[in-house]
C-alpha cells in the first residue's frame, strides 16, 4: 500500500502551526471552474496573496499559474520574487490542499508522500490534477513516498502529537474506490502520515461536494485543544450538524489521553451562491501561517465576530479577513487553496 512506510523511517505530519518554508497555492484561472465568476475569484485572490505576504516573518506564497495565463496572473499579483512568487506549471484546479503532495518530517529532514486523486469521488475531473502531486514532489529533490489509494489532504486535520481529526462522510465513502471499514483507514494513515489516533466526525456541511472535509468543520489549534463553528442565526442550513459536531468533540479522548477542549467561533450563516443554492460556506477554511492567519469572510453580520473569535485562538499571529465569497463558486476557500512546506 506503501511505499517505503514513512511511519517507519521516523516521518510525521507536523501540526499547520508549526513553522513553514513556505506555501504552495495555484492561480485561479480556468473557466471551467469558475464560470461567471471567474474575475470576482481572481480579485479576491488577488486579495488574498497580498494580505498573506505582506507581514514580516510570513513565509513565501508559491503561485502556480498556467504559462498561458502566465501574463495576466503577473499584471494582477506583482509579484515580488521574495514573498509572493509566480511559478510557470499546469494545474487543473486551485485547491492544492487535495491535490498536492502532503509534506512530513522526521530524523532526515523534509519528505513528501503522494496519493491518488479521483476529483472528489469523480465529480470533477480536470486536466493534470491527477499527476500534480508527483510533479510537486519532484520539484523538492527529498524523498518521497507513494500510496496507491485515493486520499484528500483536506480530509484530515492534525495536532502534531499523533491525533487526527476526520470524518466518516469523506473516508468512508465508497466514491474513494478504498475500504470502508475504520480500522484499516487507520492503519493507512498511520504508515503514511503517522497517525496514532484518529478520531470521528459524522458528516460535514450541507452542499459539500468534497463529501465533508474536517476542514471545514473542526480544527485543531493546539494540542488537545480544538475549534468548531456555532450557529448564531436563525436560519443557518448547518444548525443541528454544528452542535453534533461540537456534542462529538467534547466526547473524544486524543492520543496522549487528553479530553479535547472544544472553542466555538461563529458559522457564516445561511450564504447563497450565485445559482441561489445554499453554499457551505465556513469560517474554519482559515490558513495558519508563520506571521499571519488568513481567514475567509463573506459579507455576512458574522465576518467580524468570527475575526475577534479566531484572533482570540491565534495571540501570537495576526488574523487577517478576506473576502472569499466569489472563490467559494469554485469550491473552496483559503485553506482549500493552500498547502504549507513545513521547515525541517
Amino acid at each position: 500500500m506503501v511505499t517505503n512506510n514513512p511511519t517507519q523511517l521516523g516521518y510525521a505530519m507536523p501540526a499547520e502551526w508549526a513553522k513553514h518554508d513556505a506555501c504552495y497555492t495555484a492561480w485561479p484561472a480556468h473557466e471551467y471552474a469558475w464560470g461567471a465568476q471567474l474575475a470576482a475569484a481572481q480579485r479576491e485572490f488577488v486579495a488574498f496573496a497580498h494580505a498573506f505576504a505582506g507581514a514580516p516573518g510570513q513565509e513565501p506564497l508559491l503561485v502556480l499559474c498556467d504559462p498561458a495565463f502566465l501574463t495576466g496572473a503577473e499584471a494582477a499579483l506583482r509579484p515580488d520574487g521574495e514573498r509572493l512568487v509566480l511559478v510557470p506549471h499546469a494545474y487543473g484546479d486551485v485547491w492544492l490542499r487535495d491535490t498536492s503532495a502532503i509534506f512530513v518530517l522526521g530524523p532526515a529532514g523534509r519528505a513528501s508522500v503522494r496519493f491518488r486523486f479521483n476529483g472528489w469521488g469523480e465529480k470533477y475531473i480536470y486536466p493534470h490534477d491527477a499527476e500534480l502531486s508527483a510533479k510537486i514532489a519532484a520539484m523538492r529533490e527529498e524523498p518521497q513516498f507513494e500510496c496507491d489509494w485515493v486520499f484528500e489532504g483536506g480530509a484530515l486535520d492534525v495536532d502534531g502529537e499523533g491525533t487526527a481529526l476526520t470524518t466518516r462522510s469523506c473516508l468512508m465513502n465508497a466514491n474513494r474506490q478504498g475500504p470502508t471499514d475504520p480500522e484499516q483507514i487507520e492503519a493507512r494513515l498511520r504508515d503514511a502520515l503517522g497517525i496514532q489516533k484518529l478520531l470521528w466526525l459524522d458528516e460535514g456541511l450541507a452542499n459539500d461536494h468534497t463529501d465533508g472535509h474536517i476542514d471545514n468543520i473542526a480544527r485543531f489549534v493546539a494540542p488537545g485543544v480544538v475549534v468548531c463553528m456555532r450557529a448564531d442565526g436563525e436560519d443557518d442550513p448547518n444548525a443541528a450538524t454544528l452542535e453534533a459536531i461540537a456534542r462529538a468533540l467534547e466526547a473524544m479522548i486524543d492520543a496522549r489521553g487528553r479530553r479535547l477542549k472544544v472553542l466555538r467561533i461563529p458559522s457564516p450563516g445561511r450564504v447563497h451562491g450565485a445559482d441561489g443554492n445554499v453554499v457551505p460556506a465556513s469560517h474554519m477554511n482559515f490558513y495558519i501561517g508563520n506571521a499571519r492567519v488568513l481567514l475567509p469572510v463573506f459579507g455576512t453580520r458574522w465576518d467580524e465576530p468570527a475575526r475577534v473569535a479566531v484572533q482570540a485562538l491565534f495571540p501570537d499571529r495576526e488574523v487577517v479577513a478576506c473576502s472569499a465569497r466569489a472563490l467559494l463558486e469554485g469550491g473552496g476557500t483559503f485553506h482549500c487553496m493552500t498547502q504549507q512546506l513545513p521547515s525541517p
